[in-house]
């Protein structure tokens, strides 16, 4: 399916760019992430045990409830901006009258630095959506959760920046256990990493 065809099937709206976004420093515009890579990414990737999914900046929310409607599972959209805030819970409401089910689906309207991670939270999705100085708060903030309820923690990254990746591999304590690259993309940026935080 193309993208026009999966958002019909989920009875959602999120096609298009964020436009007016105002210049902020550390925050970067809206961009949905591509179908087409999710579905590469979940054929050579599977998901830990128990898995609680949490895009960092979910725009309208097409990650959370595409991911809600493959696995079942339950997932969070943690979105700054008002107005995607509001067309994620819109989304929401227009996919659960179409597929009776999205219960799990929550979104919430706060930075990422101040998202309140949860013990059972284990799955985080990042589109490149701030600069490497949230990143970091964000990052600490999942270890210090790490550490008051240690488990099996995931951080998927789709077009991960440079800094982001040094970060990861020099800073901090999660491993890469899968690299995907897309198919018919000659960017070698144009890529999924899956970091790893086994439960110690």
């Amino acid at each position: 399916m193309n993208e026009q065809q999966f958002d019909k099937y989920l009875n959602i709206n999120t096609i298009g760019e964020q436009y007016g976004f105002p210049k902020l420093a550390h925050y970067h515009r809206y961009e949905p992430t591509p179908y087409a890579g999710l579905e590469q990414l979940f054929e050579q990737y599977e998901l830990p045990e128990n898995p609680v999914f949490v895009d960092m900046g979910c725009g309208k929310g097409r990650v959370p409830i595409y991911i809600h409607d493959k696995f079942h599972i339950p997932t969070v959209g943690v979105e700054m901006d008002a107005g995607f805030h509001a067309e994620a819970e819109h989304n929401k409401i227009n996919y659960v009258q179409k597929k009776h089910k999205g219960e799990l689906i929550a979104f919430e309207h706060v930075i990422a630095e101040e998202y309140s991670i949860k013990s059972v939270d284990n799955v985080f999705f990042f589109f490149n959506p701030f600069s490497i100085k949230i990143f970091r708060t964000v990052i600490h903030n999942i270890w210090k959760s790490y550490e008051l309820n240690m488990r099996e923690i995931h951080l998927i990254l789709y077009y991960p920046s440079h800094d982001y990746l040094q970060f990861l591999e020099y800073g901090t304590p999660f491993a890469l256990a899968h690299e995907v690259y897309l198919r018919n993309e000659t960017n070698i940026n144009e890529r999924l990493c899956v970091f790893t935080l086994e439960k110690a």
